[in-house]
């Protein structure tokens, strides 16, 4: 998404002059170890990395530990999100060195006193010292830098703690907060002011990429606030006109008006495209009409995906697994629209799974509930 900035950093990131714009870059970012293992990172600065648009170093992370290696000063722990293992390293805190167990503080007379401040502070300070220490099958959250080390990746860690987890609440809330983590922050393109792209023909180019990842993200959130069902493109043009600058269409001459019109139309197009290509909409007919449907709010669709499922998963061929996304694909076109294309089917798959309506059985297969 991102053009070649004027001072020739990559292609594909954008300036780092302006990474501190995106909040993602100053937090630590509750990532899949999957996807920390796989970003790119960056050609500008080394130590950054990259998921999609996003400039990052620094990641949190709560797994469990699958292997565990102790040095003089360190620990070694592989920690398991499910989705991948990665090395995390972790300092030993020098206060605990040499530091036996804590004794019961008692009276003169040598009987226990109920309660004694110095003998709570060195509990609470075992507790601490306690979760610092972990043993395979314990539950870690670590906090801490994303490092390259012999080609393999590993988090350095600034702070990290054993979590106490008996019925396992926190790893179900974990795992019910990282999907809406991603599709509201992460996923989303990273968005920059267009003042602070320069005016030269590659600063052009960026200004131009920036202004369609705006629009993009401004008319998801309203088709998603507004619950749109299907539209067509003059519906939605006016939630783009604030992005192109309103001097050119306030001359006095015709020329600047015809290039605003312009500039809308081209904004609107590739930004229509870009929603079809990751199959948030779709057009059902190819007419003159230019109607979009929304696949998140397609009730048509919805049914004929649920009605597949229910009949087919029905014969011996897919009663157990279910049906594959190739043959519902095959089966929805046939009933609802020719046009359907995988990635829409996903979304819509993936939408009628979060609302229990279906579930997958496999990564590629689903059935009905």
């Amino acid at each position: 998404m991102m053009a070649v900035n004027p001072g020739g950093a990559d292609a594909e990131e954008p300036p780092s002059m302006l990474w501190g714009l995106d909040p993602v870059f100053s937090a630590y970012s509750r990532l899949y170890i999957t996807d920390i293992l796989q970003m790119k990172e960056s050609r500008q600065v080394p130590g950054v990395y990259f998921y999609k648009t996003h400039p990052l170093f620094q990641v949190d992370v709560l797994g469990t530990v699958v292997y565990k290696r102790e040095r003089e000063d360190f620990y070694c722990y592989g920690v398991d999100d499910s989705t991948g293992v990665i090395n995390c390293l972790c300092w030993k805190d020098e206060k605990w060195r040499d530091q036996g167990e804590p004794t019961k503080c008692r009276d003169p007379s040598g009987s226990s006193r109920g309660f004694n401040i110095e003998d709570e502070l060195k509990r609470l300070k075992e507790a601490e010292r306690q979760s610092t220490v972990l043993e395979i099958g314990d539950l870690l959250r670590v906090r801490g830098t994303v490092k390259t080390s012999r080609d393999a990746r590993e988090i350095k860690a600034t702070s990290f703690y054993k979590v106490s987890d008996p019925v396992m609440a926190v790893q179900i809330s974990h795992m019910l907060d990282m999907p809406q983590l991603y599709r509201k922050c992460y996923d989303q393109p990273f968005q920059m002011p267009s003042d602070d792209l320069g005016g030269t023909e590659a600063g052009g180019s960026s200004h131009f990429h920036y202004l369609l990842s705006r629009s993009v993200l401004i008319l998801k959130e309203f088709l998603l606030e507004k619950e749109v069902a299907r539209f067509r493109p003059y519906d939605v043009e006016f939630l783009l006109h604030p992005l192109i600058p309103s001097s050119s269409a306030e001359q006095e001459s015709d020329q600047p008006r015809t290039s605003f019109a312009t500039q809308i139309r081209k904004l609107l197009k590739e930004t229509l495209s870009v929603l079809q290509d990751e199959g948030q909409i779709f057009r059902k007919m190819r007419t003159q009409d230019e109607v979009y449907n929304v696949t998140e709010q397609d009730k048509d669709l919805h049914t004929a995906i649920k009605d597949v499922l229910r009949e087919d998963t029905k014969r011996e061929k897919y009663a157990e697994k279910g049906c594959h996304v190739l043959h519902i694909l095959s089966s929805v076109r046939q009933r609802y629209s020719q046009n359907l294309s995988r990635e829409v089917l996903e979304v819509a798959l993936t939408f009628l799974e979060c609302n229990s309506d279906i579930i997958s059985t496999t990564e590629a297969h689903y059935t009905v509930l």
